[in-house]
């Protein structure tokens, strides 16, 4: 038999959403003003975050951090979702699929680490409110910051190099809304139980690691909560780290469902409903999530909206 590789398949089409028909249009505006809304969402809670000393705390460190990581993991599908829909020629080369799910799956692992960071953070100002300060430097923080994004980039590169040397030939149709690991795997013309292997191995070591460390993180903080004897206390712990929970839940939710199986796919559709949420709906709740929950920051984006407000007519005047 005649050896192929990649180059016999120069670029894919990715299929997207086919069942959608007459509803393009729509969905194009509503993905539209979702992602412009991730957008400025989170590029106001970093700059706010950033610009008003009274949040250069830990907590709001990771949670900037999370903003920007946000910016830039909606970044690498949403945009070719959104042409996608107005395009009739759906494609997109071999290199340009790699790169997409490369970026995509290094950072979302980001989040995963990050999102563990910040239950440790939010651990030890519950549990070990005395040794707190002493311990969560700004040194650690940075440290621990700049762990999350190496991990993170270095984690899916294995897999990218095993679907690199995969043989596609022929049928070049991803039935998927962007490139990722799962869809191009079903098109290899070639025995992929090794990759599967290998990607289950390390998003399930990514993926259950860290929630497994959130959840043990958050039963203790409920026990601590519990014991605080006042309500205003409990409350307050309490809807600080609510907040953080329901991010954790939705995120994992979808990527445990997705990517910690040993089959390539469940259902296409299931999977696209999926996709859309680890991929769209999670980077957009998150503002929301962060900025209604949180009397501190609005109270910030209040000041820094105030200040600039003045500033503007002191220069009139």
């Amino acid at each position: 038999m005649e050896p192929h590789n990649h180059s016999s398949l120069a670029e894919f089409v990715l299929l997207g959403f086919p069942s959608v028909g007459r509803a393009r249009g729509w969905l194009f505006v509503l993905l539209l003003l979702a992602y412009l809304f991730t957008i400025c969402g989170n590029m106001l809670i970093f700059l706010v975050i950033r610009l008003d000393a009274a949040l250069h705390t830990p907590m709001y460190h990771f949670v900037s951090i999370l903003s920007f990581l946000e910016l830039w993991y909606t970044a690498t599908t949403i945009p070719k979702m959104l042409a996608n829909l107005l395009s009739d020629k759906k494609t997109i080369s071999f290199s340009g699929c790699l790169l997409q799910t490369y970026f995509f799956h290094s950072l979302g692992a980001s989040e995963c680490y990050l999102l563990t960071a910040m239950a440790y953070d939010r651990y030890l100002a519950i549990c070990r409110p005395l040794h707190y300060p002493a311990i969560m430097t700004p040194m650690l923080c940075a440290r621990m910051a700049a762990g999350c994004w190496t991990c993170g980039f270095l984690c899916p590169i294995s897999e990218v190099i095993l679907v690199s040397q995969l043989p596609f030939c022929g049928y070049n149709e991803i039935q998927h809304i962007f490139c990722d690991f799962p869809p191009l795997l079903s098109l290899a013309c070639k025995d992929t139980s090794t990759n599967v292997l290998v990607d289950f191995a390390i998003n399930a070591f990514i993926i259950l690691v860290t929630f497994l460390f959130i959840m043990v993180s958050y039963g203790r903080i409920i026990g601590a909560v519990l014991k605080i004897k006042t309500t205003a206390g409990r409350k307050k712990a309490f809807s600080t780290c609510a907040s953080h929970l329901t991010v954790v839940l939705i995120f994992f939710g979808s990527i445990i469902f997705m990517y910690v199986r040993l089959k390539k796919s469940y259902s296409l559709n299931l999977d696209r409903t999926l996709a859309v949420v680890y991929s769209v709906l999670t980077p957009l709740v998150n503002p929301v999530i962060y900025s209604l929950r949180n009397k501190e920051l609005i109270k910030a984006i209040k000041r820094t909206i105030f200040r600039k407000g003045e500033r503007a007519s002191s220069t009139h005047h």
